[in-house]
């Protein structure tokens, strides 16, 4: 990913984006993102661009596994995000969805995994201490919640599910208070230009709209060239 085309996603909302995708394919039905709604402890930050570096955690009950065999994965865990391609999004599925209770994300963890240099953290588990977040660590997290219940890591690198999005090691997630995405390989070459398009198409409806004296009449005007822009 060149670094005009990173500046320009983190420029623009994950809606944007996921309609940009559908430019850049030629067709509707792109369904490669989260459902239902998620919480974002950041919501007037900017949208996070990163590749994932995944894993999956579990808190409700105790680990059965001898305490070192937990503290090496542990440690593994962390030594697996600080390294990797960056830009990167830790992304951690909890196994006890939706019965999470593990804040995981909380000051100290979103502290330590953004001096690792990642760009925020995407999951379906619990996030807490909200006011002490640090700033430009955005996370999207499936609930808010007191405590830490008995978290532990169970495994990294390999396929996640966060809210209905399958995501793989290495894959480029675009998200920000609506949701998350995976970016196609297939359509980066050609997003740049695709954004920039449906940013100008969108004005044809929204400058009209915003000006004064709109009525039905200049809408109708609007919406024909804004559809014949999309086709």
């Amino acid at each position: 990913m060149d670094e005009k085309l990173l500046i320009l996603l983190k420029s623009v909302d994950t809606p944007t984006v996921c309609n940009a995708i559908e430019v850049a394919e030629g067709k509707r039905g792109f369904s490669a993102f989260t459902r239902g709604t998620m919480q974002c402890s950041a919501p007037n930050e900017p949208a996070m661009v990163g590749y994932a570096r995944t894993a999956r955690i579990a808190a409700v009950h105790p680990p059965t596994e001898p305490a070192d065999v937990i503290k090496t994965r542990r440690m593994n865990y962390y030594r697996y995000m600080a390294v990797g391609p960056r830009p990167a999004i830790a992304v951690v599925e909890d196994n006890d969805f939706p019965n999470c209770i593990g804040a995981y994300w909380g000051e100290v963890n979103t502290t330590v995994h953004k001096g690792f240099g990642l760009s925020g953290a995407l999951t379906n588990s619990v996030m807490r201490d909200l006011g002490d977040l640090p700033d430009g660590f955005p996370v999207l997290a499936g609930s808010i919640g007191p405590s830490h219940g008995f978290v532990h890591v169970l495994d990294f690198d390999q396929p996640v599910d966060v809210f209905g999005l399958a995501i793989k090691p290495g894959d480029l997630i675009h998200a920000d208070r609506h949701g998350a995405l995976v970016i196609p390989d297939v359509v980066i070459p050609d997003l740049h230009t695709a954004i920039k398009k449906l940013l100008e198409t969108e004005k044809l409806v929204l400058d009209p709209a915003r000006a004064p004296g709109f009525d039905f009449d200049a809408f109708e005007n609007a919406w024909a060239a804004f559809e014949a822009a999309r086709t």
